[in-house]
């Protein structure tokens, strides 16, 4: 059965920068339906940074990868967007200087994958931090400018502000032209694949989370948001998408313990059941607000935690001020499939005044937070090295 007519116009199309390679299609599940955040009767069209000139024929070369960890916004990260607005001569909240330094690393990456997770807010609030959070929808078009082409939206939070929650979060996202995976607003749209076209590799993203706080979807609206993590229906999803195209397909997990650095058991045992088949080609998780380590299992890699990419630096822990951006590079290997070598860049959000978001590399100061970072991310064994910025 093919695809509907879109019911909503497509974005404008972007100017291209730096000629970045990768263009985005929602494409649908077995039932043939049409997608949210356009699809313009199934046909490919730029989405994020991109340049023209890439080709859609199936990739050869390779391509980068950037993940990123938890958006979480608390109030203390909320009022220091609102006063670098007020600084810019910008009404309601701008939380581009807070996140600047993210740009070299995501605005070069061939795919940026960032992770959303508080469902935002209407344009004039409320907006509230911890426990239910509803935040402030500006941080969309600090994502898109940054460069991210995908995000994550399945999280523990993401039921906090209900079904209103969840559309106000996946139209913002498609507000700004950047793809989403892992909450929907009907069954049909839950069963669509998130696949893009990077550097004419088909790229397929999905995202679970392990439970919802215990907020039950509203009117038994269980496709809102997708949880449990089921492996049986990860692999299922995962399938559908590689028969759908997808060459490589990426796992967005929420999931683990919260401030625990260790993978948990669960975790680990997971992780070895989706990355046995062929159909699953890297994990990145979040959730633990802390740095976890990395992992290889049958020749792929699992990257259990990122920590938090911006929260409250106020908070007691110091290490969920500290986070890290996943930088992996694919390539072919003999048996012409799709393997990432994988980097990372250590990362810490400032208390100030201002609250500021550090990237850090190899000798950038901050020294405490790479050591703790890179003893984290190589505790199983694995010697990821520190990537140098992307040039």
């Amino acid at each position: 059965m093919g695809t509907s007519a879109c019911i909503r116009k497509a974005p404008k199309a972007r100017r291209p920068t730096r000629g970045r390679g990768a263009t985005s299609v929602l494409l649908v599940g077995a039932l043939g339906f049409a997608a949210l955040s356009g699809c313009d009767s199934g046909k490919e069209r730029p989405a994020g940074q991109r340049g023209a000139t890439e080709s859609a024929a199936p990739g050869t070369g390779r391509f980068t990868v950037a993940g990123t960890g938890d958006f979480l916004l608390h109030e203390p990260i909320t009022k220091q967007a609102a006063a670098d607005a007020r600084a810019r001569d910008k009404k309601g909240f701008d939380f581009t200087p807070m996140l600047a330094q993210l740009k070299p690393y995501i605005g070069k990456a061939d795919l940026g994958v960032c992770h959303v997770e508080t469902p935002l807010a209407p344009p004039s609030g409320p907006f509230e931090g911890y426990p239910m959070f509803s935040s402030p929808p500006q941080i969309a078009d600090a994502i898109r400018g940054l460069g991210y082409d995908t995000c994550s939206t399945a999280s523990n939070h993401s039921l906090d502000q209900g079904e209103p929650g969840v559309r106000r979060t996946i139209d913002d996202l498609n507000r700004v032209d950047v793809r989403h995976a892992g909450t929907a607003l009907s069954p049909e749209q839950a069963k669509q694949i998130n696949l893009m076209t990077v550097k004419g590799v088909k790229v397929a993203q999905l995202s679970y989370t392990y439970g919802t706080n215990g907020i039950s979807a509203p009117g038994g609206k269980t496709w809102l948001v997708n949880t449990p993590i089921n492996p049986d229906r990860v692999l299922s999803d995962a399938a559908r998408a590689k028969q759908a195209g997808a060459e490589v397909v990426i796992l967005s997990l929420h999931w683990g313990t919260e401030y625990q650095h260790a993978a948990t058991p669960e975790q680990r045992r997971l992780a070895r059941t989706l990355l046995a088949s062929n159909n699953v080609d890297l994990i990145i998780g979040c959730h633990a607000h802390v740095v976890q380590p990395f992992e290889q299992i049958n020749g792929k890699w699992v990257v259990y935690g990122m920590g938090n990419q911006v929260a409250n630096p106020t908070a007691n822990e110091q290490t969920t001020h500290e986070g890290l951006i996943a930088w992996l590079t694919f390539t072919r290997d003999a048996q012409k499939r799709w393997r990432a070598q994988p980097a990372f860049v250590p990362t810490l959000v400032t208390a100030g005044p201002p609250i500021r978001l550090r990237t850090l590399g190899k000798n950038s100061g901050s020294q405490a937070t790479v050591d703790r970072t890179t003893k984290v991310v190589r505790s199983l064994g694995y010697n990821v090295p520190i990537a140098s910025p992307p040039k």
